[in-house]
This record gives structure tokens, sequence and C-alpha cells, in this order.
């Protein structure tokens, strides 16, 4: 597996990054909507970045909810 991200894992790397997701509750909905993609495309870029960026990229499950920290 290649470590380039595809266009649309660093269009969301950036927009996570850019979010609070740590604090603020995921939402696989809310992101394939404002990807205009649908939500398996969301889990399979989740999960892509997860293996191509481990070092900055997190997932991570608190109070009931899925968290996801991103930097750049």
């Amino acid at each position: 597996m290649s470590d380039e991200l595809t266009e649309l894992e660093a269009k969301l790397l950036r927009w996570i990054a850019a979010s609070d997701f740590e604090e603020v509750a995921w939402s696989t909905k809310n992101a394939a909507k404002a990807f205009e993609v649908s939500d398996d495309e969301i889990y399979d870029a989740v999960a892509a970045l997860s293996r191509k960026r481990r070092e900055t990229f997190q997932v991570f499950y608190k109070d009931g909810s899925l968290h996801i920290a991103a930097e750049i």
C-alpha cells in the first residue's frame, strides 16, 4: 500500500486537523455530506489515514462517542 494520500484523504485530513473532533464527537454522516461522498467512502478514508498517518492521526472512543484528532 502506498503512503500517498488520495484526494479525499488529503482533504479529509486537512478538515479534521482544522476542526475540533477531539472534543466534539465525530459524525461520519456530517463528513460524508460535507464532502458529498458516501458514509463508506468516509470510513475507508479514515481507516486509510489511521494507517498512512499513524504518527499524526488518532481515532479514539470517549464518553460513548468516536473522536478524531489530526495534525498536519
